[in-house]
């Protein structure tokens, strides 16, 4: 089932700017063009600096940013850091945590919309084992996502997999962006253990798709990209 949430279908692919510096993050942006409306910021660029100097780059390039840095700290940090967030231009950012440390991102959110992580896409029931949850991936994942909706967050992180379940479950209260994206089959060396396909993440009924690796490692990214648009408007316009 399509997502009802009215959104330009231009803007549902995300791409991962998962690269070493903010020099090469520019030069991507520049090579794919309009080809890519939305960028995901993560945690190897903010650790390489000038993270918020590319940010305000790319709103001036009339682009939309997703900050993914996954606040997780006391509640009152995690509100502050947001507080000062939304007032950078960015449209979404990450939370994990609790219902305490998501609330207090809600409250601080303004204009900007709040993501609560449920279960990484990189985790499997063995590393849920790991962890300590007893319960299947699918069950934490609803799970987290109530908790989602009834701190005031906007949206949440999931699997293609579990996304199907969360709309049933959730309806259309809460946008769902979903990583971990493959055109074909995984590959063993593949760090994504739960992924899907561009089309059966949005007819499961994703809001947002997230693609890093398949783009950037494509022998013509910018071509990747066309071909990614191609199907999320043959998607929603059929």
């Amino acid at each position: 089932m399509l997502t009802s949430n009215s959104i330009p279908h231009e803007e549902r692919l995300i791409f991962a700017l998962d690269v070493a510096d903010t020099e090469r993050a520019r030069q991507w942006v520049l090579q794919l063009g309009d080809s890519v409306h939305f960028y995901k910021l993560g945690l190897e660029l903010f650790m390489a600096g000038g993270y918020f100097e590319l940010l305000d780059w790319l709103i001036a390039q009339r682009k939309k940013v997703f900050v993914d840095l996954k606040f997780f700290d006391i509640p009152a940090t995690v509100q502050a850091a947001v507080r000062r967030l939304s007032q950078c231009g960015a449209s979404f950012c990450t939370v994990h945590g609790n219902q305490a440390i998501m609330e207090a991102a809600a409250q601080a959110k303004g204009n900007l919309k709040i993501l609560a992580v449920t279960v990484l896409t990189s985790l499997d029931r063995g590393d849920l084992d790991d962890l300590g949850f007893e319960c299947d991936v699918e069950q934490l994942v609803l799970s987290r996502a109530r908790r989602a909706l009834e701190a005031g967050c906007d949206g949440v992180v999931a699997s293609g997999l579990e996304v199907a379940r969360l709309r049933e479950f959730i309806d259309h209260r809460l946008l769902v962006v979903t990583p971990g994206i493959r055109p074909v089959e995984n590959r063993p060396e593949d760090d994504q253990k739960r992924a899907v396909t561009v089309e059966q993440a949005f007819q499961n009924g994703a809001d947002y798709i997230v693609v890093g690796r398949p783009i950037r490692k494509a022998p013509d990214p910018r071509t990747a990209a066309d071909n990614i648009q191609r199907s999320i408007a043959a998607i929603f316009s059929a």
